[in-house]
C-alpha cells in the first residue's frame, strides 16, 4: 500500500459525503460506507467473514480512502509472541520509511524484553499519529490466531486497553464470522462490528455479466450457465472470481459460455484445487474432518440432533460441539444463523465429489 505523506486529513472536520467515493467492490458499498464512517468517528473495528470474502480488500480501500496510515500485520503469519512482534515493528519501519520520518523507539524497551518491546511500539503508533499529524490505523489480519500461543489472553487483553486508549490510532480488527456469533459484552461495547455475508445471486449474476461483457463475453441465455455458476459460487467473492479467471482464459464459439463451457472451468478449477483441499484436510482433527463431510454431503441446521449425529456417527456432547466451533472459527462453516453449511463453496463441492 503506498501512502503519500503530503495528505494531512482532519477526519474530525470532513462531513461523510466528502469521505466517500467511487468504488469498484462490487456488493460491498453499504460495508464500504460503513466503514470509513466509523473510521471518520475514530471508531475501533471488528471486520468479520470467512475467507475470501473480501475483508483485506476492503479494509484497504477504506483506508486509502479516508487518507489515514495504514500498517498491515498478518496475525497468521505470528506463530509466537516474538514473530508477533517482529511482524509488528516491520509494519511501522515500513511506513515511516514511505513517510519519510524517523523511527523514534524507545531504544531500551524495543531492544529490551518481548513485551516491552510490544507495549513500546503500541505506544509509538500513538506518537506517531500526534507528530505527522495524521490518523494511523492498525489493520490485524486473522486476530483471533494469536490465541494459539497467547493461551493466558494477556496480550490481546492488553491491546485491548490500547485500543480503548489511543485517541489517534485506530484498529481494524479482522477475524472470522465465529468472532460474532456470541460477543462478549466489551466487543459489542468498544469495537464497531462490520459484517461481511454472502452475497446474494442477483448481485454476483450482476457483477459476473460486467466482467463477462469487458471481455466481450456473455452468458448464453438459451443455457443454464449463469444459474451454474451461481450455484457453484454461492454468493463468496473469492470463488467466484476464481472461477471467472478460469472463464477468461478460454476461446468461445460466438463469445457465449454454455453449460458445457461452465462445467469444464468448474472442473478444472476444482483439480487445480485438489492440493490445496487435501492438505487443509489433512490439518484438520478427525472429527472436524468427519462433521465437515457429514455437512457436505447431508446439509442440515441441526447438526447437534440425535438423528443426525446417529445417521451419521457422530460424536456427541462436547466433542461435536467443539467441532462446530473449530470449524466456524477456522471460517470454513457458517454458524446456526446461516443453517451450518460450508463456507467455502468450492470446496464444498470438492468433497462431495471426492466422497461420491
Amino acid at each position: 500500500m503506498v501512502i503519500s505523506p503530503t495528505i494531512n486529513c482532519n477526519l474530525k472536520n470532513m462531513t461523510f459525503s466528502e469521505l466517500t467515493s467511487p468504488l469498484d467492490l462490487f456488493g460491498r458499498q453499504l460495508q464500504f460506507q460503513q466503514m470509513i464512517g466509523a473510521l471518520a468517528r475514530d471508531r475501533d473495528i471488528l471486520l468479520v467473514g470467512v475467507p475470501g470474502s473480501g475483508r483485506r480488500t476492503l479494509a484497504r480501500r477504506a483506508v486509502n480512502a479516508v487518507g489515514v496510515i495504514g500498517i498491515e500485520i498478518d496475525c497468521i503469519r505470528a506463530i509466537d509472541a516474538i514473530r508477533f512482534v517482529q511482524l509488528l515493528r516491520e509494519g511501522i519501519s515500513r511506513v515511516c520509511h514511505e513517510l519519510g520520518v524517523s523511527e523514534i523507539f524507545n531504544k531500551n524497551q524495543v531492544n529490551g524484553d518481548i513485551w516491552s518491546s510490544f507495549t513500546a511500539l503500541l505506544d509509538f503508533l500513538q506518537h506517531l499519529a500526534v507528530s505527522v499529524p495524521r490518523p494511523v490505523v492498525l489493520i490485524l489480519h486473522g486476530f483471533p490466531h494469536i490465541r494459539a500461543w497467547d493461551r493466558q489472553g494477556e496480550w490481546e487483553r492488553y491491546l485491548r486497553e490500547e485500543i480503548k486508549r489511543h485517541t489517534a490510532v485506530s484498529y481494524v480488527l479482522i477475524a472470522t464470522i465465529a468472532e460474532t456469533s456470541q460477543p462478549s459484552e466489551e466487543i459489542s461495547k468498544n469495537l464497531e462490528i462490520i459484517t461481511l455475508a454472502p452475497l446474494t445471486n442477483d448481485v454476483i449474476g450482476a457483477w459476473a455479466g460486467e466482467v463477462l461483457e469487458g471481455e466481450g463475453l456473455s452468458f448464453d441465455a438459451r443455457s443454464n450457465a449463469l444459474q451454474i455458476f451461481l450455484d457453484a459460487v454461492r454468493g463468496h467473492i473469492g470463488d467466484a472470481t476464481a472461477l471467472m479467471r478460469r472463464l477468461q482464459r478460454k476461446q468461445y464459439k460466438n463469445r457465449l459460455i454454455g453449460d458445457q463451457e461452465i462445467d469444464w472451468a468448474i472442473q478444472e478449477l476444482l483439480e487445480d484445487l485438489a492440493t490445496t483441499f487435501e492438505t487443509l484436510l489433512v490439518l484438520l482433527p478427525p472429527t472436524q474432518v468427519q462433521l465437515l463431510e457429514s455437512l457436505a454431503l447431508d446439509p442440515t441446521d441441526k447438526p447437534q440432533s440425535r438423528v443426525y449425529i446417529d445417521k451419521h456417527s457422530l460424536c456427541r456432547g462436547g466433542s461435536l460441539q467443539g467441532a462446530l466451533s473449530g470449524l466456524q472459527h477456522k471460517g470454513l462453516i457458517y454458524g446456526s444463523e446461516l443453517g451450518y453449511r460450508l463456507a467455502l463453496p468450492l470446496f464444498d463441492l470438492w468433497i462431495r465429489q471426492r466422497l461420491k
